[in-house]
């Protein structure tokens, strides 16, 4: 077997480890199953919505035999909230990866420590869990995690096709988890990191056209080996920012951790032309040391520049991989800030100006109205956590668990009055990454609803929080599942009319 550092599993174990991560909501759920007519609590469900709230969260179906696994090395579990004539049925069904059908049939835990396949029980052909991401192309769902292909899933049914590589046309190794798709060419935009294999600083840039063939194909070479999680387009840009959190071979096989916190490196920003490109167009811009882990938007002045918006944070948002001496940051003291960088993509001098900050609010998983995405927009909708408005972190502390950051509120910065508003779901709620629905293809920027799965702590059960953007501060609906669904990492809003389901 490759590397050295595999051993044989422990005798398998009944329980999850008495840890945070394991505990409390985080508790792996395991649920696979169809509820029809989910009880709406609270409001009515708007009529007019109309599709389907995909969300994949990780979810451990055995214990781990690294016992202080990270919380997001679980097994894919696909959510399906279904939507129509103001009902709401549900789905759930997990990612039948190689890792997931091999570990039931051994009936334990064969993989190892978060991408490092020298930790592992037995050899992967592919890896991955298909835990981080779940998206809708050309007919099928696309279950994403960054170290492999993605799987397609049937987007009715939640069963899993098998591994995607687009007709035989990929090369890369991996897939980003938050490929992008463009409103008005409808091309569908992605590209992978360690492209070549862990520890390789080789990166796959590539979009295909609503045939299925590939339009772009571009290999370039970053200048550190670290995290690309999410990535930004503009018309004619592509924005990559590398999160300084590197990759070592040797590391991996003496047993740590795939990533390690690097707080001595620039926050680079790679910039390629979005069109018939060549590796060596790529421009490597330079801020300082900054963590910014998701991106809102990108798109380009009337002179040319580049308006590139995000949250950043000055200090290792993964604080659970620290640097090389183990320091980390108080996960409490942890702030983003949405923040954007201006700057000419044609300039010879790589160092980029500070950026702007836009809300000095804790932020994260900013969302906008896709329909503009790569084009100027106004609306922000994201997750914030302020103390000031009375969670009350005291009573849930005992059943929080750990690892997921805990956001209190929805968040709604309109740039045109530089305004924020806040809507807060109760002193026993916690926010998950919300969704965009517009309330018609042609209503304006932000018109429509807000979606997002709640934890709801005082009876540890899911919720489903809908609020209307015209009603910001309420909901306007709020759906209750009788189960607990673990904390998730992403998911997407697809309409009934890009969707053909049967009802």
């Amino acid at each position: 077997m490759a590397g050295h550092f595999r051993s044989q599993p422990p005798t398998a174990a009944q329980a999850y480890p008495d840890r945070p991560q394991f505990s409390g909501f985080m508790k792996p759920c395991r649920f696979e199953g169809e509820l029809q007519n989910l009880e709406v609590t609270t409001g009515k469900i708007p009529l007019e919505i109309d599709g389907t709230f995909y969300r994949v969260m990780p979810d451990p179906q055995l214990p781990p035999f690294i016992e202080d696994d990270v919380w997001f090395n679980g097994d894919g579990n696909i959510s399906a909230f279904r939507i129509r004539s103001g009902r709401c049925h549900f789905k759930q069904r997990y990612v039948r990866t190689e890792k997931f059908v091999r570990e039931r049939q051994a009936q334990r835990a064969l993989i190892g420590r978060y991408r490092n396949k020298y930790t592992d029980a037995v050899e992967f052909k592919i890896r991955s869990t298909a835990n981080t991401n779940i998206v809708y192309f050309n007919g099928r769902l696309l279950a994403c995690k960054e170290d492999s292909p993605p799987y397609a899933v049937n987007a009715e049914t939640l069963e899993t096709i098998g591994l995607e590589d687009f007709d035989g046309q990929l090369p890369s190794l991996t897939f980003t988890a938050h490929p992008k798709l463009d409103p008005v060419t409808k091309e569908f935009i992605c590209f992978g990191y360690e492209a070549k294999g862990d520890g390789t600083p080789d990166i796959y840039y590539f979009s295909i056209g609503p045939d299925g063939k590939f339009l772009e194909s571009v290999w370039l070479v970053a200048p550190v080996v670290a995290m690309i999680h999410d990535f930004a387009v503009t018309e004619n840009w592509i924005i990559f920012p590398i999160i300084p959190l590197t990759a070592d071979v040797e590391r991996m096989k003496n047993g740590g951790e795939h990533w390690q916190w690097t707080p001595d490196i620039p926050f680079y920003i790679g910039v390629l032309p979005r069109h018939g490109a060549k590796g060596e167009d790529v421009k490597w811009f330079r801020a300082p040391n900054a963590f910014a882990g998701h991106t809102a938007n990108a798109f380009e002045k009337p002179d040319g520049s580049i308006v590139f918006e995000l949250p950043v944070s000055q200090d290792n948002v993964f604080f659970w991989w620290p640097d090389k001496d183990g320091k980390a940051p108080i996960p409490q003291d942890i702030r983003n800030e949405l923040s954007r960088f201006t700057f000419d993509p044609r300039s010879t001098d790589l160092d980029l100006s500070p950026p702007e900050l836009l809300l000095a609010e804790d932020v994260e998983f900013p969302r906008i109205d896709d329909r503009y995405l790569a084009a100027p927009h106004s609306q922000v909708f994201l997750l914030t956590m302020d103390p000031k408005l009375g969670t009350d972190f005291a009573a849930m502390a005992p059943v929080m668990g750990g690892g997921s950051p805990p956001y209190n509120a929805l968040g709604n910065y309109d740039h045109r009055t530089k305004t924020f508003r806040r809507y807060f779901p109760g002193t026993m709620h916690l926010f998950l990454e919300p969704v965009f629905i517009p309330r018609s293809q042609d209503a304006a920027e932000g018109d429509g609803w807000v979606l997002g799965l709640v934890n709801n702590y005082s009876n540890m059960l899911s919720e489903l929080h809908i609020v209307d953007t015209t009603d910001f501060e309420k909901p306007c609906a709020i759906v209750s599942l009788p189960v607990r669904l673990r904390p998730g990492l992403h998911g997407n809003w697809v309409d009934a009319q890009d969707l053909a389901l049967a009802d």
